[in-house]
């Protein structure tokens, strides 16, 4: 038995090891399967968004079914603030609406903050009216963050992890006024797909 007991801790370090690396094994796929990712190819160049299921469920499972259904294809960047953020996913490149499922639930009391690269979706004054249409913020937003403008917020629920240097291709666009509508790119910024990547 006294000869055994140090073969076994001569073998602890190894078992260590290896338990460790198997646990930073076992992180690393928990933190893959959280955080799914969408390629976004556009007429300037692609970039990637980083999703966030654990904080923002409702909206980023709509979002994943607006990318499934192809429906971003064709659809343009059609506001651009360049000492703001860029918002698209819902008109045509004539500007035309693209017609949407319903809205959905605001989840804007997440923790997430509407900070350079961060993803959030667009809405009108009501706080549960946000549907297919998001923005990227290109600058630090704290306005935007839960209470603030209006008592609601607005959700945060990704941020671009590839491709920064197309939003900032984007954000420095030249816009005019065009439908009706201000801050329009005077060439259209085209979302021509979106795909969810695979782990």
């Amino acid at each position: 038995m006294s000869s055994f007991i140090p073969k076994i801790v001569k073998r602890l370090p190894y078992l260590s090891l290896f338990c460790l690396s198997l646990g930073y094994g076992l992180i690393e796929d928990s933190e893959a399967a959280a955080a799914p990712k969408a390629e976004f190819k556009t007429n300037l160049g692609s970039f990637v968004i980083e999703l966030y299921p654990d904080k923002a469920p409702k909206t980023v499972a709509n979002f994943i079914q607006y990318v499934d259904e192809g429906f971003y294809a064709g659809t343009t960047f059609h506001r651009v603030i360049s000492n703001f953020m860029i918002q698209g996913g819902g008109h045509l490149a004539n500007l035309e609406r693209k017609p949407t499922r319903g809205p959905i639930e605001i989840e804007s009391r997440n923790g997430l903050k509407n900070d350079t690269g961060w993803v959030a979706m667009a809405r009108t004054s009501a706080p549960n009216s946000a549907s297919s249409q998001f923005f990227i913020n290109v600058v630090n937003n704290d306005g935007l963050n839960y209470p603030n403008p209006d008592g609601h917020g607005y959700t945060v629920f990704g941020k671009i992890v590839s491709g920064m240097e197309v939003v900032e291709k984007i954000r420095k666009t030249p816009t005019g006024s065009a439908g009706g509508m201000r801050d329009v790119p005077t060439t259209a910024v085209v979302i021509e797909s979106a795909k969810m990547l695979k782990p």
